[in-house]
């Protein structure tokens, strides 16, 4: 008691101090190592969950864009069920004798997607593959056909997408993903309530285009025939375009482009807009024979030489455009959609969600651009804890949607039409 007493008051203090300084590190270093052991927990825990998350995935429609993206979908390593639906039977989704042109872009993305090229009929020219639409529909379907190792693939063809259909569906066996790519003409977004309201934008040009049959010709691809800053001679009807051309600098020239097969041939013609003499008669003109005889004459003067030229009776049977009209792009209102009560994303693609006016070969690569997010948005939703990652990964993908829009407008007639590679 007496040695306590002597103590000074300050050494008391600072034994104290001391004492509170230890115990509050103690609790620091206690209260950090839980924080730390919980989120390795977590992050362990989170990392098991998105590993073993797998969804089931329904795709409607078995088009170009459809099948590339049911490809993605099993490519993503996320999906433990796909299933493609298509009321077109096998026989006819095959047959169909359009030619398709993958451009680089295109071709880029699909090889990362494990297509072989070399496996599949068709031909190459600056970097883009030609290929007949049925070919490529079935070299698609054989990959699909080989997933089925890992994942559970069921390709049903001859059956539509209706209400009926949602109806069978077991209860609980709905799938997470829904992908609608049944084409412009298509009602599946109708059956599951999206809204059918588009926007019609204009890409600022002007455009036409051709068709012709010839049944005695080859049904091969072939490379596109390109000739640029095109004018005609249309004096015959006062339009003097070349003096025109002299005194104006207004880039008025037209952009031709002949593709297909030899025996189903297609034309298309785009100039920029713009309000010269040649433009406004083009685009006002009664006479539906002058944009044929402008076909007939610009297919004669720029296609191979190995094929036949136009004559008075396959002139006859084309089918074309009665005058230039504005090229718009048409864009889907609602591209994603959130089913809350079955917790169901739906995602919209290819014409199903934007289509083109103006027929130049280049659907299916505008609609493929819609695909380079799919396999982000099926992990994010596949790995989702909650709906709200659901919605973001929705709003993620209905804002590259618009994206896609945006640059087709701005530059997709540019890279498929004006540009000479």
């Amino acid at each position: 008691m007496d040695a306590l007493q002597s103590q000074p008051v300050g050494a008391i203090g600072e034994e104290a101090q001391d004492m509170y300084r230890t115990l509050a590190f103690d609790t620091a270093l206690s209260t950090l190592l839980a924080v730390a052991v919980y989120v390795a927990l977590k992050v362990g825990l989170d990392g098991i969950r998105q590993w073993r998350a797998r969804i089931s995935v329904l795709i409607v429609g078995s088009g170009p864009v459809g099948l590339t993206a049911a490809l993605v979908a099993v490519r993503s390593g996320k999906v433990l069920k796909l299933t493609v639906l298509d009321e077109r039977y096998r026989s006819a989704l095959l047959c169909r004798p359009q030619q398709i042109a993958l451009d680089p872009r295109s071709v880029k993305f699909l090889l990362g997607l494990g297509v072989d090229f070399d496996n599949m009929e068709g031909c190459w020219h600056n970097e883009h593959f030609f290929t007949r639409i049925g070919v490529f529909q079935e070299y698609l379907l054989s990959i699909l056909e080989q997933k089925k190792q890992k994942v559970d693939v069921k390709v049903q063809l001859g059956t539509k997408f209706t209400e009926e259909y949602l109806r069978r569906m077991p209860h609980g066996e709905w799938p997470r993903v829904i992908v609608v790519a049944d084409g412009s003409c298509g009602d599946s977004c109708t059956v599951l309530g999206l809204s059918s309201d588009y926007t019609a934008e204009s890409c600022h040009a002007y455009g036409a285009n051709a068709s012709i049959e010839r049944l005695d010709q080859r049904q091969v691809p072939t490379p596109e025939i390109r000739a640029h800053n095109l004018y005609f001679d249309l004096s015959a009807y006062g339009v003097e375009a070349l003096r025109e051309h002299r005194n104006t600098t207004t880039k008025s020239g037209f952009h031709l482009k002949i593709y297909g097969t030899f025996r189903n041939r297609y034309m298309a013609l785009v100039c920029p807009a713009s309000d010269t003499k040649m433009v406004r008669f083009l685009r006002h003109t009664a006479n539906s024979s002058v944009m044929k005889n402008i076909f007939h004459q610009s297919f004669n003067a720029y296609k191979t030489d190995i094929e036949p030229r136009l004559n008075d009776v396959t002139l006859y049977h084309m089918q074309c455009s009665r005058r230039l009209f504005e090229i718009q792009l048409s864009h889907r209102h609602v591209t994603a959609a959130y089913i809350e009560g079955d917790n169901v994303a739906v995602t919209v693609e290819g014409e199903a969600a934007r289509v083109l006016n103006y027929d130049t070969g280049c659907g299916v690569n505008l609609g493929l651009r819609g695909l380079e997010s799919m396999g982000t948005f099926i992990y994010r939703t596949a790995t989702a804890a909650d709906q709200n990652d659901i919605l973001e990964a929705l709003s993620a993908k209905m804002l590259h949607s618009r994206k896609v829009a945006e640059t087709f407008k701005q530059s997709g007639l540019s890279e498929s039409m004006y540009a000479s590679g």
